[in-house]
C-alpha cells in the first residue's frame, strides 16, 4: 500500500511566540501527521517596505499596517527553530521548514533538515532554485499561479544544479485564501504527472478537508494543508487553516482513502461478500403447494433468499421436469425434488 506522506502546515500561525510554535508541533504529532512544517524567513531579505498585502492579507489583519511589518511579528529566529526541531524530534514527527530567502535556506541545510519545500512564491527565483538544487536532498516544489512552462523551467533548475529528478515532488497548489471550490482544478495535478514523470501531490487551501482526501483518491502522494490551534486567532493565514479536530479527522480519512484504493484493480468478490454471497442472493422456491408427479412450471417458482439452492439463472433448466414428493409452498427447490 503507497502511503501518502502527509504534510501539517503550522507555517507562521504560531504568530512569532515559540510557546505556541511547540503546541502546533503537539498537534500535528497528535493528529498522525508525517511531517510539521514551519516558514523560515529573514523579513529585510524576503520584503521591501512597499510592498502590499494580499486581500486575503488585509481582511485577517487589517490594511493599516504593511506586508513587511505584519510579517516580522510572525518571524522566528534561527535558534528557535533549532529548539522546534529537537521538540518535533521528541513527539515523534518529523520538522521541516519552508526558507523564503538564501541565508535562511543555508541555515536549514545546516541544521540538517531532510525535505526542502519550495513554496509557489519562489518558483520563478533563479538563485533560491539553484541553491536548493546544489544538495540534491528530498524537495518538494508548489505551483500555485504558476504555468506548465514555469513549472519546467523550475524542474531543469533544479536538476541541473544537482538535484536527481527522482528527488522531486511537484505540488498542484492554488494561491487564493481559501481557494474556492471551482478555482481548484485537481485534475491538473494529473497533468503534471503525465508532463513530467514526477512524483506529484497538492497543497490545499480550501476550506474544509473534502479535497485533500479527493486528491489522494485521485493518486496524490503528498498532500499538505495549513492547520491552527484556532482559526478565530489574529493572523493572515488562521481563517483558512484546520483546526486540531479537523486535522485529525482529515488524516483519518486520508488513511482510510489509501486502504479502499490499495486493491487488486481487479473485480472479484472480497473475503467478506464471499460469506455474504448465499445470505443475499436468492434461490429457486416454490409459490404453491405441488403434488408428486406434477410438472413443474414457471408459476410454480419464486426467487427468494436464502441463495443456496438452486440459482433462479438456472430455472429454465427445471421447467418440464416432474416433482419427486408432494411439496409444501415455499419449499426451497433442490435437484432431489425432481425426476
Amino acid at each position: 500500500m503507497n502511503r501518502t506522506l502527509i504534510i501539517a502546515e503550522a507555517g507562521v500561525n504560531h504568530n512569532g511566540d515559540l510557546s505556541l510554535a511547540k503546541r502546533l508541533v503537539e498537534v500535528a504529532a497528535e493528529a498522525g501527521a508525517d511531517i510539521v512544517k514551519f516558514q523560515t524567513f529573514i523579513t529585510e531579505q524576503v520584503i521591501s517596505s512597499n510592498a502590499t498585502k494580499a486581500d486575503y492579507q488585509k481582511l485577517s489583519t487589517g490594511s493599516n499596517e504593511s506586508q513587511m511589518e505584519m510579517v516580522k511579528k510572525l518571524e522566528l529566529k534561527f535558534d528557535d527553530f533549532v529548539l522546534l526541531k529537537k521538540y518535533a524530534e521528541e513527539k515523534g514527527i518529523e520538522f521541516a521548514s519552508t526558507a523564503f530567502d538564501l541565508e535562511s535556506t543555508r541555515f536549514l541545510n545546516h541544521l540538517g533538515m531532510r525535505v526542502f519545500k519550495i513554496p509557489s512564491g519562489e518558483i520563478t527565483n533563479l538563485p533560491y532554485l539553484e541553491l536548493i538544487g546544489s544538495y540534491n536532498k528530498e524537495t518538494i516544489l508548489s505551483t500555485g499561479m504558476a504555468t506548465l512552462d514555469e513549472i519546467g523551467i523550475a524542474l531543469n533548475i533544479l536538476t541541473k544544479s544537482g538535484t536527481d529528478k527522482d528527488k522531486i515532488s511537484i505540488l498542484h497548489c492554488n494561491t487564493e485564501y481559501p481557494t474556492p471550490f471551482k478555482d481548484v482544478n485537481l485534475r491538473a495535478m494529473l497533468h503534471i504527472k503525465d508532463t513530467f514523470g514526477v512524483r506529484v501531490g497538492y497543497s490545499d487551501h480550501t476550506l474544509g478537508i473534502e479535497v485533500p482526501i479527493a486528491a489522494v483518491a485521485l493518486g496524490a502522494g503528498i498532500i499538505e494543508k495549513h492547520f491552527t490551534l484556532d482559526n478565530t486567532m489574529t493572523g493572515p493565514d488562521h481563517s483558512a487553516s484546520l483546526e486540531p479536530d479537523e486535522l485529525k479527522s482529515m488524516i483519518k480519512a486520508i488513511r482510510n482513502i489509501e486502504i479502499a484504493i490499495a486493491g487488486s484493480g481487479k473485480k472479484e468478490p472480497s473475503e467478506g461478500e464471499k460469506r455474504n454471497k448465499t445470505i443475499v442472493r436468492k434461490s429457486l422456491h416454490l409459490q404453491r403447494d405441488v403434488k408428486k408427479g406434477e410438472q413443474c412450471v414457471k408459476e410454480d417458482l419464486i426467487a427468494l433468499r436464502p441463495g443456496d439452492g438452486i440459482s433462479p439463472m438456472d430455472m429454465r433448466s427445471v421447467f418440464g421436469k416432474l416433482y419427486s414428493d408432494n411439496l409444501p409452498a415455499f419449499h426451497k427447490l433442490e435437484m432431489l425434488d425432481l425426476n
